[in-house]
């Protein structure tokens, strides 16, 4: 399997004045291309901030990074910015929709952005995404008008849109009820095995956890074995 992730030695300390305080210490993460792995661990744990340094929205204290064979972590920032937009999807707990925006200019908008305008082209693509996530009949209704459910399908459709290499998913079922988040996390499965695509879905979870081939934990910003399944 081709290894899309791999990031090594990776610490992250911040300060508050002169007191630092250490959240990742050492950690070592790695992901052949089209898996889908959890990062479970508790609250604190670090995970959040080590999907935010993998997403390339934190620069590491130290450690490497590596993603589709380029390295990462010393890029400049308008590098990083044209990386992050072009080869990563990101999957937020709270879904980050513009609400003004309609669902079909929500998906665009990783595209729409940086071109500074919405083109046919990337108008049919969001909603040829709409329509893969099951909201085919909610393109042109704005965001305030969607249930949680729907605004997490859309931001999923968001993810896929510059079909990126790997999607970064932060407590994406954490906002939903038990049959909305299984309905995401269906879908999720659904890109992964259709399209390939590799995702690292930090979760506290143990069901969303379950779902996915296989997991990683983080303890106290370090990985830690993760029990085989039925232990």
């Amino acid at each position: 399997m081709t290894r899309l992730l791999d990031a090594r030695g990776l610490e992250m300390t911040f300060r508050n004045g002169d007191e630092p305080t250490p959240v990742l210490r050492g950690v070592d993460v790695q992901l052949g291309a089209g898996e889908l792995t959890a990062l479970i661990g508790a609250s604190g744990s670090g995970k959040s901030t080590l999907l935010s340094i993998i997403g390339l929205l934190l620069r590491p204290t130290a450690g490497t990074i590596e993603i589709a064979g380029e390295r990462v972590e010393g890029l400049s920032d308008a590098r990083r910015t044209l990386f992050r937009n072009s080869r990563l999807g990101f999957v937020f707990q709270s879904h980050h929709l513009l609400p003004d925006f309609t669902a079909t200019e929500n998906v665009a908008f990783p595209a729409a952005a940086p071109a500074g305008r919405l083109t046919p082209a990337m108008r049919l693509r969001a909603r040829e995404l709409l329509v893969r996530v099951g909201l085919g009949d909610r393109m042109d209704f704005p965001a305030t008008r969607l249930s949680g459910g729907q605004k997490q399908r859309v931001a999923i459709a968001r993810a896929l849109m510059n079909r990126p290499k790997l999607i970064l998913a932060d407590e994406p079922t954490g906002a939903l009820d038990r049959e909305s988040a299984d309905q995401v996390l269906t879908l999720m499965k659904e890109v992964n095995e259709q399209d390939k695509a590799t995702f690292l879905i930090c979760t506290h979870d143990s069901l969303v956890a379950a779902r996915c081939g296989r997991s990683t934990t983080l303890q106290d910003g370090r990985v830690v074995p993760t029990p085989a399944r039925g232990e």
